[in-house]
């Protein structure tokens, strides 16, 4: 798949294709306004350029014939002039009524289809794309609907569509007139065509460039902090100046392609075929309707010259407009790789009893890790999972909550298979608290409630009190209704770890993975919370990985695992009178945690918490 850099280049063909299908999937959805809102206003044109200027031809051709030109012969044409012009800017007013009702639905629609094609993506997809350009593109996605579709309305069908009535005026005239138009316009597709499909390439290259820029904005605020404690302002904004001037030559040279080489081409055509109207004009001037025959060519060929000099305008808002939707469908021409299956199996009940059957799994692009991994751990069993990095303590909890799928073999909650369960049925069944949890800029309250929205108030507090979240909520200035702020900023490591126990506890699972739920905890907050989690645990399954062998000695089994492989099982004191893996890293302790684990934090006796 690539990094995320890598994948941020000019959108292909399919997802332009994809992009338009999307676009014109929404005119046919809404297609009650969308066809008043694109024919109206075309209609209106033909009002205002067209049959008016036929009128004042005709009129004219009547006196230049020798026809009367007292008030009473004028009036008609008069009145006749003003009912067109009034019709076509009445029907030109319509039309742009639909046409807002049009756009706003349509983005509207396209907002939701974005977020839940997002929301549709597995974890792996999220982690090769920044989160920034992520929203940009779905916002591109949704608010591009309205370029594309005041430009299709305006310029293309309020050109087009004008233009095949002057051909059948054009017609009645001379045929010639029709054949000279059609050869124009011919000619000049004949020319641009070449240098569109290389400004096409160009325009990869731009788009390739900005999202560079974009993506590197995301990283850099994502991770503010690392780069002010490493000094680093200086080369980031280095870094964002070099991409930034990248991205402006390669604009600029997308610009003059189209200026200066399409307009210059287009301009001298648009000349000629004004020259050729005239010409053809004055030729006929001769026959039975000449002065006529004059004026309506000569306007006619005038307002076809000035949709084809207007042909680059036209064409780089289309582009651009299609390009930025493009730049979010190309990521879904990438499908999920874990799915719903087609005929899911309805939950048989609330059962913890978790298995591991024959479990193959490799990291893409890595050595297999689990080769045919079995655990068996029983409904309400504590299951402590032990071992050095890299072992597959984490990547267990992943593949149980099917944030990546097995490669063989399979997993079973309650005796089902979880591949072949909704994966929103799975997870209902399963509280899960990282090792470092995820917060919503929303307020302390909605971050407990993330994990039962219908909880009422009462179970929201006496979840927070469980997890001792109300010993620093309460001193808070708006207490339960203070906003966290960014991925929790706002609170400490602690008190983000206290509020993913909330949760987990608001959750009420039969199943409780814990990733290292206590290790951003001080001595104090970690006896307080350990405490809330063995009442949390009576009764449930319950998994849990740990560094710190002290937090997890008092499980009813102890789980080492080494590459992927179950090096040893068992209790805390059977292990250790084994005197293998388990007793080695216990006796490597150093104030609970393991050497080289990276951790840092009280000095307290691993026997300290083995009587649990």
């Amino acid at each position: 798949m690539g990094t995320s850099e890598q994948r941020d280049g000019g959108p292909g063909k399919g997802s332009v294709r994809l992009a338009l299908r999307h676009y014109g999937g929404e005119l046919v959805r809404l297609r009650r306004v969308a066809v008043p809102a694109l024919l109206l206003p075309a209609l209106g044109n033909i009002g205002i350029q067209y049959l008016a200027p036929l009128v004042v031809a005709k009129l004219v051709g009547r006196v230049a014939d020798g026809g009367p030109t007292t008030f009473s012969a004028v009036l008609p044409y008069a009145l006749v002039f003003a009912a067109v012009l009034l019709l076509g800017e009445a029907l030109w007013r319509v039309g742009f009524h639909c046409l807002n009702r049009l756009d706003a639905r349509g983005i509207e629609h396209l907002y939701v289809v974005g977020m839940d094609e997002l929301l549709a993506k597995d974890a792996a997809f999220f982690h090769d794309n920044f989160a920034g350009s992520l929203t940009k593109r779905v916002i591109s996605f949704a608010s591009r609907f309205e370029d594309f579709v005041d430009t299709l309305t305006f310029q293309v069908m309020g050109s087009l569509v004008p233009l095949l009535f002057a051909s059948v005026v054009l017609w009645q005239y001379d045929p010639t007139l029709v054949v000279g138009l059609l050869v124009m316009i011919a000619l000049t597709g004949f020319c641009v065509f070449p240098l569109v499909r290389r400004r096409q390439r160009i325009v990869a290259d731009r788009e390739k460039a900005i999202a560079r820029v974009s993506g590197h904005v995301a990283d850099v605020l994502t991770n503010m902090d690392s780069v002010r404690s490493f000094a680093a302002e200086r080369r980031e904004a280095d870094e964002h100046r070099s991409r930034v001037a990248e991205s402006r030559r390669i604009t600029l040279r997308s610009w003059d392609y189209g200026n200066l080489r399409i307009d210059t081409l287009v301009a001298p055509l648009s000349v000629l075929t004004n020259v050729l109207g005239l010409v053809l004009a004055l030729m006929l001037g001769a026959g039975e309707r000449g002065v006529e025959a004059i004026i309506v060519a000569f306007t006619y060929y005038a307002n076809a010259t000035r949709i084809m000099f207007e042909f680059n305008q036209i064409y780089r808002r289309l582009e651009s407009s299609m390009t930025e939707a493009a730049q979010f469908t190309e990521l879904l021409l990438e499908p999920p790789t874990v799915l719903d299956p087609p005929a899911p199996e309805a939950l048989a009940g609330r059962s913890g009893a978790v298995r591991f059957e024959g479990v193959h799994f490799a990291h893409r692009g890595a050595k297999p890790l689990f080769e045919g991994l079995d655990l068996d751990v029983p409904d309400g069993t504590k299951v402590g999972f032990v071992g050095r990095s890299g072992g597959g303590k984490t990547t267990l909890t992943r593949l149980l909550l099917r944030m990546t799928d097995v490669d063989g073999g399979r997993i079973l909650i309650g005796g089902q298979d979880i591949s072949r369960m909704r994966q929103s049925d799975l997870r209902g069944l399963i509280a899960s608290v990282p090792q470092d949890p995820a917060m919503f800029h929303r307020t302390l309250r909605e971050n407990i409630a993330f994990a039962r929205p219908g909880a009422t108030e009462a179970e929201v507090r006496r979840a927070a009190e469980a997890a001792h979240v109300t010993e620093f909520a309460d001193a808070l200035p708006e207490g339960f209704d203070t906003l966290v702020g960014e991925r929790g900023v706002k609170l400490s490591g602690g008190q983000r770890q206290r509020v993913a126990l909330a949760r987990a506890i608001l959750r009420d699972a039969p199943v409780l993975l814990l990733d290292e739920a206590t290790s951003a905890l001080d001595s104090e907050s970690e006896l307080l919370v350990q405490d809330a989690l063995w009442r949390l645990m009576e009764g449930r399954t319950a998994l849990v990985v740990a560094h710190r062998l002290s937090t997890v000695a008092g499980m009813d089994r102890l789980v080492v695992l080494d590459r992927g492989r179950i090096v040893e099982q068992g209790g805390h004191h059977e292990l250790l009178a084994a005197d293998g893996t388990y007793a080695k890293l216990w006796r490597h302790q150093s104030g609970g945690f393991l050497e080289g684990a990276g951790a840092d934090g009280d000095r307290t006796s691993p026997e300290a918490t083995v009587s649990r």
